[in-house]
């Protein structure tokens, strides 16, 4: 059975608009890092949202929940900002996800950029989330993290274990 890669948005997903100057949403860019990292994994992609993580809500993360409960396949990758990522890994975390390996993943630059993180970060959660027991984890900076012991170090733009 095919990793399920929600979409929902955050960094690693932004495109710069020239003629506004600012960063925002066109459509996605999992898709071409798959084919530039030549994976041969079978995905599927759905599109649950495109937002920043300042506009993720409760109502967005009800939606990526019941997406992750009513989806068939037991390895699910969701690609989320970071700055609200561990927020959505507690909702998950703290439901029954005890049949599925669930791994949120991201970007600090988005992956249109020369020296974005975003493919190493998607290529280390797709091998994570094939390898891993049942669960939800976050994947960034080359680690792997467990929903409860996780938070994002602002000063430093990484991911931290809390203990």
């Amino acid at each position: 059975m095919a990793i399920k890669i929600f979409l929902t948005g955050g960094t690693i997903d932004k495109h710069y608009v020239d003629t506004k100057e600012v960063f925002d949403f066109a459509e996605t860019h999992i898709n071409a890092l798959l084919r530039q990292g030549r994976s041969t994994v079978p995905t599927e992609i759905e599109q649950l949202m495109l937002v920043d993580n300042n506009d993720m809500t409760d109502e967005g993360r009800a939606k990526i929940l019941a997406a992750c409960q009513n989806e068939l396949s037991d390895k699910i990758i969701i690609v989320h900002g970071t700055s609200t990522m561990t927020e959505t890994g507690e909702i998950l975390g703290r439901s029954d996800m005890s049949s599925k390996t669930i791994v949120l993943v991201g970007a600090e630059i988005p992956a249109e950029l020369t020296h974005s993180d975003a493919s190493f970060n998607l290529g280390a959660a797709v091998s994570a989330v094939q390898l891993l027991d049942s669960g939800v984890y976050i994947v960034m900076n080359g680690q792997i993290f467990s929903w409860n012991n996780v938070k994002k170090d602002t000063e430093r733009y990484q991911f931290v274990a809390t203990e």
